[in-house]
């Protein structure tokens, strides 16, 4: 193995890491706020 092969798995961990982080933020956020109040386009509603 080199040094790209390497790289290239890494840079494949870091972006799986970052997609679960996403998909978790996101259900987090879901369960935080209700659906119509994360639809809104109206700033400082709440």
């Amino acid at each position: 193995m080199n040094i790209w092969v390497l790289v290239s798995y890494g840079a494949w961990a870091v972006s799986i890491l970052l997609f679960g982080w996403m998909i978790l933020d996101a259900l987090a956020v879901g369960k935080q706020y209700k659906e119509d109040f994360l639809m809104s386009s109206r700033e400082g509603e709440e």
